[in-house]
């Protein structure tokens, strides 16, 4: 059965921000250039629905050298307009039920229990892996800028899908969104100058603050919903299917731009950029969690405070912001970089809130905003990415041939590629380091 999906509500959204956009135009443009606007508009519409195209030529044609910019920018901004609209639309209360993410699972999960047994359904789950990977491909880069007004956007048009809104609420919603269509339009697109690959993951972290960092624990909720519909066991808050990866700042390959010097920043931003989120969740945790029920072991953990759970993660939150300071101090002062986090700093204070929250029976304390800074914890680290480092093959070889030459064990570029494997898998697995910290190797 084909399940058919209302779409008058983007309909509307689409038409309120092409009016919207339509009289920033005509206020800022002009009424002249507003008019030939419309005219591309209608002609291009006529032309599709008659396969005519000579009277749409014509129009462009007579387009003088000065009104290409501003009436391409007014199609562009259009359709980015429709595609946030759009973008809301598949997530919004009206089509959650056909296109949502806990909406395909319950379908998939339907079919696979006349299929197989729950054991089995539920190892397949614990097995998931989702790697998302970042890229920096220049027709696919928002400026930050950019980014945050099209989330605030996105949000407005959620709010002026509430049955609740009060005529004067719905202005004021209206009000901001004609303001931000103003702000948008007003802003450069693109950046004057070339983005550095830094610039670049400035640009993929601002993707992972404003989107994924939300979105990784709403969708394993959803995972939680349906596995509890379906009497299946809830994930443990360690399981972790999803993993970002980037190779923005570590491409080395034919980019002479990526050298160590950037990969290092763009390590130190990463991690700059992890503790800043992290002390915003735990900043919010250390405020809500004034429980004072606890184990008996959480509170000798606690030093016997009054607030244990605030207890504990008062001196996380206190690592994150001192970390985080140290980070800034070697990214803008030139300091030395200080000893990245481990995961086991960030994840044992808030594993043990949880753990006494559980056995306390607080299981929503327990389950509600601990469980998802304790999956971000566990899905970005406290180094948000796995970067991909890139190299050009004849440049490999001929380090690690350098590298094997200074241990003595061979010339490495004369290898089969058996024994190069071997040899990788073998030292990438030993807890030493591969080479001394004085070797004698030069800058290149």
């Amino acid at each position: 059965m084909v399940e058919v999906v209302d779409t008058a509500p983007l309909r509307a959204h689409v038409r309120l921000l092409g009016d919207i956009l339509g009289r920033i135009i005509r206020d800022n443009a002009g009424e002249a250039l507003f008019d030939r606007v419309e005219q591309i508009r209608l002609r291009s519409k006529e032309a599709q629905d008659s396969d005519t195209w000579e009277a749409l030529d014509q129009l462009l044609a007579s387009l003088e050298e000065g009104e290409f910019l501003v009436i391409a920018r007014a199609f562009s901004q259009f359709l980015n307009l429709a595609n946030i609209a759009d973008q809301q639309h598949t997530t919004s209360v009206q089509t959650e039920p056909h296109f949502s993410a806990s909406s395909t699972l319950q379908k998939t999960l339907r079919v696979l229990q006349t299929k197989a047994k729950d054991t089995e359904i539920q190892a397949a789950i614990d097995k998931l892996h989702i790697d998302l990977v970042l890229t920096a491909h220049p027709t696919e880069i928002t400026r930050r800028t950019l980014i945050h007004k099209h989330r605030a956007l996105s949000e407005c048009l959620n709010a002026l899908d509430s049955a609740v809104q009060s005529d004067m609420t719905r202005q004021q919603t209206q009000r901001r969104i004609a303001e931000l269509v103003s702000q948008i339009w007003h802003t450069e697109e693109f950046r004057s100058d070339r983005p550095t690959p830094v610039d670049e993951a400035r640009w993929g972290f601002a993707v992972i603050e404003n989107s994924l960092w939300d979105a990784v624990p709403q969708f394993l909720r959803q995972v939680d919903a349906v596995c509890d519909a379906y009497s299946l066991p809830l994930p443990s808050a360690d399981w972790s299917p999803i993993k970002i990866s980037s190779w923005i700042g570590g491409d080395r390959d034919g980019n002479p731009n990526v050298t160590a010097g950037v990969t290092r920043e763009v390590l130190l931003l990463a991690q700059w950029q992890a503790c800043e989120l992290f002390s915003a969740d735990v900043a919010q945790l250390h405020e809500e969690l004034s429980a004072t029920t606890a184990t008996a072991y959480f509170k000798s953990s606690a030093m016997g405070a009054r607030e244990p759970y605030r207890a504990v993660l008062k001196p996380l939150l206190v690592t994150l912001r001192r970390q985080r300071q140290a980070l800034e101090a070697a990214l803008n002062q030139g300091a030395s970089a200080p000893a990245p986090l481990t995961l086991d700093v960030l994840l044992a204070p808030l594993q043990a809130c949880f753990e006494s929250l559980i056995a306390c029976g607080l299981t929503e304390m327990a389950r509600g905003a601990l469980w998802d800074t304790l999956r971000r914890a566990h899905c970005f680290g406290p180094y948000l990415i796995q970067l991909d480092i890139r190299q050009e093959s004849g440049r490999h070889r001929s380090v690690m041939s350098a590298i094997t030459q200074l241990l003595e064990v061979g010339d490495y570029s004369q290898w089969p590629e058996e024994k190069k494997v071997a040899w990788l898998q073998h030292e990438l697995s030993s807890p030493r380091p591969l080479i001394p910290w004085d070797s004698p190797f030069d800058a290149e």
